[in-house]
């Protein structure tokens, strides 16, 4: 094509015409050539080229769409597990609360049932120290006894002793 070119050019300066603007076939061949390229270009290289940037676009696009909805989707499943949380906390607290009504009726019943135990204890131990007491005075009554007699003996004598 070049070679064709240069042939005109060699023709058209052997003709040596007059003037600026000659308007010889130079300019109608160099728009051919010019719309030849300019169809050669839009067919190896634009066309490719737009087209891969027309994929990476609508792969762009997708990913994006996908990306929010995905983003959406675990929103929601944020929003469901703090509830589900919160809804377990309350839960748990109300449990523990249970719990710990349960462990305070049942640490009083024990402390009722302690002390009433002690009560009986305290009270069964007063009764053996009452009967330990009245034994204890009716032992030290007869040894007054045996003891006043032995005096009253001595001083007085066995005879008058026993009156």
């Amino acid at each position: 094509m070049t070679y064709w070119t240069f042939l005109l050019a060699v023709e058209a300066a052997k003709e040596e015409a007059g003037g600026l603007f000659d308007l010889d076939a130079t300019l109608p061949l160099m728009a051919v050539q010019f719309l030849l390229l300019a169809a050669i270009l839009n067919a190896i290289f634009y066309k490719p080229l737009s087209n891969a940037i027309d994929e990476r676009d609508s792969y762009v696009r997708n990913n994006q769409k996908d990306a929010k909805e995905r983003l959406q989707k675990a929103q929601l499943l944020t929003r469901e597990y703090e509830q589900q949380l919160g809804d377990a906390r309350r839960q748990a607290q109300s449990i523990i609360a249970a719990a710990e009504a349960e462990a305070q009726k049942v640490a009083a019943e024990q402390i009722a049932s302690a002390g009433r135990e002690a009560q009986a204890i305290r009270e069964q131990a007063q009764k053996d120290i009452d009967r330990q007491k009245q034994e204890a005075l009716q032992a030290l009554e007869q040894q007054v006894d045996a003891l006043s007699r032995q005096i009253l003996e001595k001083l007085l004598g066995p005879e008058l002793a026993n009156r």
